[in-house]
């Protein structure tokens, strides 16, 4: 499940990933068929009972069909379906004519004859792992009439959707399922596939993936499928997927028809019917031709409480690529939720703080300017003068965007708590942990620092800062770290079942890492403070956390939380957990502390970040 940026996302096709599957007819996924038959070749022939069609490559002649839908954007197209199906579940009786650049001469309820190429398209192309998308291409169009009843739709339900998400690949054609058999009755990917290019519909549903900007919705066809308070659908493990999750777009362009502002929890009355398509962001997606509107539920920003006198509190917060380049009222509003909705906290971890000037690539490193315009704008909201302590990157050496230089940086309050500078920490430094001069209690080699910021794991991404800090004569170091995104992992809907997280692999090293710190401060000091937070980029399940856990060293906090409370970020409908505070066994080894995810963004179309900020409060 990548959580990508998608700034720049594309949604025209091009020749790097218009793709006809020439690696899986190698790898022998797919049989290379002979000529067509001059027979009369229909919509679930070209199908066929597998992801790819047997037809691949080939020319057919006169394939008719109705037209369920015309796209005259992005990627530019029809859809026909075959009004006479036969009876196998398994073949779909709708597929996409791609047109690209060729003037659309059709529209909805045209019967049509239409000779072309098939082809399969993989979005994303090959190396994304995405399943391909049967297609007609190059396509020759006779209208024969217009105005004809469209088949009437195929409707998505709880019922009809299976509980298992996808059959196992088949080890032989490395983990594909490609050449699978669909089995539409035991598996929801099946089912979808089966339905590829087919008119379908769904039923007034509840929306688990707020409105993004690209006009796009999330909604779930099962409702009690790991549903949350909110109104969400918590992702849990790796084998529970969530299978009533459906992505939503619509056929009319923006310009023409504004697309609905929905939030987690709200309600697609009426829901919604057009043809079901597949596309790199998303999977399967229905293109709706008519769409409902949105039941506005009320969902509201969560606010957490103050901490007490004796209460140290502790917070993580990604603020999403701040820099003095971005709107004042985006440092206004996070910079009230700050004060507002996390109750001013006595330490905040921030991630994706930028240098001065952003994603201006000149060399820039320092975020002087950045912070001061923040923390300006939290004394301006009510809150605390805080201050902060960080360690500017090398330029462009921490990934992220190029010329913004993210990093994590602590602010503090110090009319609560201390910081204790020790040293003259830099990017290539490495902080150590020593027993103090009195003996019995550790002590960093530079406060601020960074931990073993020569270690490859750390190679292009945000090295983890270490700090010291007093709370009422105890001494608490934090970890605040940002992790390997999961960038070049695949999708939930890839054709490789399970789908490859290649970036995994990273992160459980820098987690290593990161344990080996830990440890070595309680080597010193066994019952000594230690928190470790950030947006540690995986789940509270993943092995990621596990290797930050290992040898009892920390524990993860969310998982205190009730199931159905644990997620910090929503991905295609999925709530989940990115975003997490670690505790030493000294903080929480007899469960002494509140654990708070602050749910005020992840779930809203309207956001200052993507993601929720995370709160602990203990006694130290």
């Amino acid at each position: 499940m990548p959580h990508i940026s998608r700034a720049t996302r594309p949604i025209v096709r091009s020749a790097a990933v218009a793709t006809v599957v020439a690696t899986a007819l190698a790898a022998g996924l797919l049989a290379a068929s002979s000529a067509a038959s001059a027979d009369e070749v229909r919509v679930h022939d070209i199908q066929g009972t597998t992801r790819l069609s047997p037809l691949n490559g080939q020319q057919v002649t006169d394939v008719t069909g109705i037209v369920t839908g015309v796209r005259s954007y992005g990627s530019k197209g029809f859809w026909i379906q075959d009004p006479k199906a036969d009876a196998d579940p398994a073949t779909s009786e709708g597929v996409f004519v791609y047109t690209g650049s060729a003037a659309l001469t059709v529209k909805t309820g045209d019967a049509v004859r239409v000779s072309g190429t098939v082809s399969e398209y993989v979005p994303g192309g090959a190396d994304s792992g995405n399943q391909s998308l049967t297609q007609l291409t190059r396509p020759t169009v006779t209208v024969e009439s217009s105005g004809n009843a469209l088949p009437a739709p195929v409707t998505v339900d709880a019922k009809k959707v299976p509980s298992v998400y996808a059959p196992d690949g088949d080890p032989a054609n490395g983990s594909s399922i490609n050449a699978l058999p669909l089995e539409p009755r035991s598996y929801a990917l099946d089912l979808y596939e089966s339905l590829e290019g087919m008119n379908v519909r769904v039923g007034t549903s509840r929306v688990v993936g707020a409105t993004d900007p690209y006009s796009e919705l999330w909604i779930t066809v099962k409702p009690h499928e790991n549903a949350d308070r909110r109104g969400g659908t918590v992702y849990g493990s790796y084998s529970a997927q969530n299978t009533g999750r459906l992505q939503i777009q619509q056929l009319a362009p923006v310009s023409e028809q504004p697309f609905p502002k929905a939030n987690v929890g709200d309600v697609l009355s009426g829901g919604a019917e057009g043809p079901l398509d597949f596309n790199q962001f998303g999977g399967y997606t229905l293109t709706a031709r008519t769409l409902g509107k949105v039941t506005d539920k009320g969902l509201e920003r969560e606010k957490t409480r103050r901490q007490a006198k004796s209460e140290l509190a502790v917070a993580t917060y990604n603020v999403e690529n701040l820099d003095p380049t971005d709107p004042q009222k985006k440092f206004d509003a996070l910079a009230g939720a700050v004060v507002s909705n996390l109750a001013s906290p006595d330490i905040v971890a921030l991630e994706e703080i930028q240098d001065d000037n952003g994603a201006k690539n000149d060399g820039t490193v320092s975020a002087e300017a950045t912070l001061k315009k923040f923390t300006d704008a939290i004394v301006a909201a009510g809150g605390p003068r805080y201050e902060w302590r960080s360690i500017d990157p090398e330029n462009n050496k921490d990934g992220g965007e190029p010329g913004g230089n993210i990093r994590q940086v602590f602010l503090f309050n110090p009319e609560r708590v201390s910081f204790t500078d020790r040293g003259d920490g830099n990017a290539t430094t490495a902080t150590d942990v020593v027993a103090s001069s009195s003996g019995g209690r550790a002590e960093l080699t530079l406060s601020p620092g960074r931990i073993d910021p020569a270690n490859s794991a750390w190679a292009d991404s945000r090295k983890p800062l270490a700090g010291e800090f007093g709370f009422r004569g105890r001494t608490v170091f934090v970890v605040a770290n940002h992790f390997g995104s999961k960038g070049g992992d695949e999708g939930l809907t890839s054709h490789h079942q399970p789908p490859v997280r290649s970036s995994e692999k990273k992160r459980v090293r820098q987690a290593e890492a990161v344990n080996s710190f830990v440890r070595d401060v309680r080597k010193v000091h066994k019952s000594a403070d230690v928190v470790v937070l950030g947006d540690v980029n995986d789940f509270e399940f993943s092995a990621t956390t596990k290797a930050l856990e290992a040898g009892s060293a920390l524990k993860s906090a969310v998982k205190s939380l009730p199931r159905s409370e644990r997620y910090s970020y929503v991905y295609q409908g999925n709530s989940q957990v990115l975003d997490q505070i670690l505790t030493s066994p000294g903080v929480g080894g007899a469960g002494d502390f509140s654990y708070d995810s602050v749910h005020i963004n992840a779930e809203f179309a309207e956001q200052n970040s993507d993601h929720d900020p995370q709160v602990l409060r203990f006694r130290p």
